[in-house]
């Protein structure tokens, strides 16, 4: 008995994915059937109604206090409401990925659920010959710019996390080969792969927004954050475009895209990219689109982590030989570096 329950035990996670399968195939098939905007509906609503009595509600209400000190409980209520009804229907909308962007590069003017702002930087992109970066932010539908980037003929390679739990990333993962371009998943040896697409010419889009442990420290709503410095260090390197992809949600399952003008990133002394700075530059973008539809935004996700910031090193006590205590130790230009991977990857491009 005891050895049938060590079994058991370490088998039952992979057990329980399994069984998560026909799950959810069936609420995925269930989507279908009700149809895009239905479907979306619904999605709001059931994650409006759940959302709050989860653990991830306080980690929302936690952000958007620290992002909006000034407003008042009523008006941080609504936000994380407006935030769940988002994610809601986002994760509805997975089974109408292949149909839900229904614009015509050939006709912009055409009537439909997308409409599209910066389209001659989807072709100036496409046609330059040259590699170039994109980054975007957990807004509206936030697969929506690497289908559009597929539909307007740009070889793109959307960097993704998988989720956490196996059914759900194997679904997700099916649904983006059947409409978007290239894609490579965080993990390990992935950052190999990713300078291959840049080194082809190709172009990389990541979503920049969330907290990355060796990440490099930037200001996001006047406090410091880790983000993932891959897109910054990839930029100094093949000096190439670092372009803004955004989605806003116009409501239901209508949205706006706009791909923005390349980024005039800052460099340092030797003329080259400044990675801290061209990090900050994106965070700051991001910033503002935030502001603008601050109910569209993953507030769910832990992004401020004071405890987990870098801590500035010491010198030893003060004597003719040592120097004072307490004294700031200059940094050397290696502990400035930062990995570009998760806790599991690889780190690479100094």
């Amino acid at each position: 008995m005891l050895r049938l329950a060590l079994v058991l035990k370490r088998h039952l996670p992979r057990l329980a994915g399994l069984a998560m399968i026909p799950l959810i195939r069936g609420l995925f098939w269930l989507a279908r059937l009700l149809g895009a905007e239905r479907a979306s509906r619904v999605g709001g609503w059931v994650a409006r109604t759940v959302g709050p009595f989860l653990p991830a509600h306080r980690t929302a209400v936690a952000n958007l206090r620290a992002a909006f000190p000034e407003r008042d409980a009523a008006a941080i209520r609504a936000l994380a409401l407006e935030a769940w009804n988002n994610l809601g229907r986002t994760g509805a909308e997975y089974a109408h990925l292949h149909t839900l962007f229904d614009l015509d590069p050939a006709d912009l003017t055409a009537p439909g659920r997308i409409t599209v702002a910066g389209e001659t930087h989807f072709a100036d992109l496409r046609d330059d010959g040259k590699p170039g970066l994109i980054f975007s932010a957990h807004l509206a539908n936030w697969e929506l710019p690497a289908i559009c980037a597929a539909q307007f003929g740009l070889d793109a390679t959307a960097i993704f996390r998988p989720p956490n739990d196996a059914a759900s990333a194997r679904l997700v993962q099916e649904v983006r080969r059947q409409t978007m371009g290239g894609l490579a998943a965080a993990g390990q040896g992935a950052v190999f792969a990713m300078q291959g697409v840049v080194e082809r010419g190709g172009h990389l889009g990541q979503l920049i927004d969330q907290h990355f442990t060796r990440g490099v420290v930037v200001e996001f709503f006047g406090k410091p954050v880790l983000v993932n410095p891959l897109l910054g260090k990839l930029a100094r390197h093949y000096e190439c475009p670092v372009h803004g992809a955004r989605v806003v949600r116009r409501g239901g399952t209508r949205f706006h895209l706009e791909l923005t003008p390349p980024l005039d990133l800052p460099r340092d002394a030797s003329g080259a990219i400044d990675v801290q700075g061209a990090m900050q530059a994106m965070t700051r973008e991001i910033e503002g689109w935030i502001l603008e539809n601050p109910g569209q935004w993953l507030w769910m996700h832990r992004r401020w982590r004071p405890a987990m910031l870098p801590k500035p090193k010491l010198k030893p006590s003060h004597d003719p030989v040592h120097g004072s205590a307490g004294d700031p130790a200059p940094t050397s230009p290696a502990a400035d570096r930062a990995t570009v991977m998760p806790e599991n990857g690889q780190p690479s491009v100094s």
